[in-house]
């Protein structure tokens, strides 16, 4: 097994159209709506959407997908250059294009158009399958999926396989370790009726049987997501939140987020958990349709834009007069001298900002092994301590660009440290911010924490 391998996606890709704008009045020959347009997008859906939305993550993504020779498969291309590496496959006919017509926001009516048909996959689609680390695969029933069955089916042996289905296509192949369906979807795939929590569970189970599945998990909206296995108990995952925004691309996104957690070495259960957490984020943030996913792919990974809620807080607070402070580090392992910390530097301002390392700048600073906890692991623990406002990632061994970005008025760091000696200090200087240091609990670190937990795991000595 390739440890450092990309996850490899493979589905149909379509091209979505959002065309939108106001309607205040109905046509004079039919009781219809008048959309008055304002603009007009365009952008990767499907499997393009999901692979669009795996390389958010660090893996490298490959997409294998079947595209042609006109204008909205060269629009696919064009949007997703860049960020997934492309596999082509010939396609016969031209790409589904789906258009949604919205006023104010919600949408009117859906046209579709166009319809093409895959051909035989070439030896590059081969090698990017058995050069995997795991495999995703968006099935839209256009046949994408099948015409690599006999590839996926060997590939499902050696390597974690997500499958999102669709009623129109085939089955998932044996051996997938999650299958992705919607309760919708399940319900038209399962013979088993019912609309409680529990015939969810008896669809979930009864198809993960009939596939030969590790599992299935039927994702249930602003519910969660139910996981099922044959004569286990299932396993209820709620949404984090109440998400809100607009649903459309979200179970791409939550089978992209199940595919790269597997790929991590995630297990099914915490896989899930990433997965329903992303997607309610995705839904709130607007969906397929945030304009922020589709931003240009040059930008190089440490210059990425911020994460919304911490920039957004940021410039909230100020415009009302508000103080924001802000602080950073590892957060490798919390403990109470990072509970303590937080909790003091809470109390100095409106509201508290944390600056997280990436897990390739904690490696750097740290060196191999560490960090112990992955970066998804650690933001979800800091954003659900009461005294944090937001969390944002940077890649650099200090957060001084960041810290440009959000322009705190208070930076924060705990320890015996001298102010002059903080790299941060200089830049709050440039817009009168100022760094503090706050007392810390003797004796807590996490290298401490992790010395301690590997002595206590470590055999005792032979007896003489």
């Amino acid at each position: 097994m390739n440890e450092d391998g990309p996850l490899v996606v493979v589905g149909d890709v379509l091209l979505d159209q959002d065309v939108e704008g106001h309607a205040s009045r109905l046509a004079p020959d039919a009781p219809v709506p008048v959309v008055d347009v304002a603009q007009e997008r365009s952008r990767p859906g499907g499997a393009g959407l999901a692979a669009a939305l795996a390389a958010r993550h660090r893996r490298p993504v490959v997409l294998v997908t079947a595209l042609g020779r006109d204008a909205a498969s060269e629009t696919v291309r064009r949007a997703l250059r860049g960020r997934v590496s492309l596999v082509e496959i010939p396609l016969e006919g031209t790409l589904p294009v789906k258009t949604r017509v919205l006023a104010g926001g919600r949408p009117l009516v859906r046209v579709d158009r166009g319809d093409g048909t895959p051909g035989k996959p070439g030896t590059r689609a081969l090698d990017a399958l058995a050069a995997a680390r795991a495999v995703l695969v968006a099935d839209y029933g256009r046949g994408t999926a099948d015409a690599l069955r006999p590839a996926l089916a060997a590939v499902a042996a050696r390597v974690p396989l997500v499958w999102d289905p669709h009623p129109r296509g085939g089955p998932p192949v044996a051996g997938a370790r999650l299958v992705t369906p919607n309760a919708a979807e399940a319900a038209a795939l399962s013979a088993l009726v019912g609309g409680s929590l529990g015939a969810h569970a008896d669809r979930g189970a009864d198809l993960a049987e009939r596939w030969a599945a590790g599992s299935v998990v039927v994702t249930l909206g602003e519910r969660g997501a139910l996981l099922t296995r044959p004569g286990a108990a299932p396993v209820l995952v709620p949404a984090p939140f109440a998400a809100g925004g607009d649903p459309c691309g979200a179970g791409d996104c939550f089978a992209a987020a199940s595919a790269v957690a597997l790929a991590e070495g995630a297990l099914p259960e915490e896989a899930v958990t990433r997965a329903v957490a992303e997607a309610a984020a995705f839904v709130r943030a607007g969906g397929a349709g945030n304009r922020e996913l589709w931003e240009p792919a040059t930008v190089p990974r440490d210059e990425r834009p911020l994460p919304s809620d911490a920039l957004h807080l940021a410039r909230e607070i100020h415009a009302r007069g508000g103080t924001v402070v802000a602080t950073g580090g590892c957060f490798d392992l919390l403990h109470a001298g990072h509970v303590g910390l937080l909790e003091n530097a809470g109390r100095i301002g409106d509201c508290l900002i944390v600056c997280v390392n990436s897990d390739a700048s904690v490696t750097r600073l740290k060196g191999p092994g560490r960090p112990l906890t992955p970066l998804a692991d650690r933001v979800r623990v800091l954003s659900a301590l009461d005294s944090v406002d937001a969390v944002a990632v940077f890649d650099e061994e200090t957060p001084v660009r960041l810290l440009e970005s959000l322009r705190p008025d208070v930076w924060v760091k705990g320890g015996d440290y001298a102010v002059e000696e903080l790299p941060e200090a200089e830049v709050l200087r440039k817009w009168g911010g100022q760094a503090v240091v706050l007392p810390y609990l003797d004796g807590r670190s996490t290298t401490s924490l992790a010395h301690r937990a590997a002595k206590a795991a470590a055999p005792p000595p032979p007896a003489r």
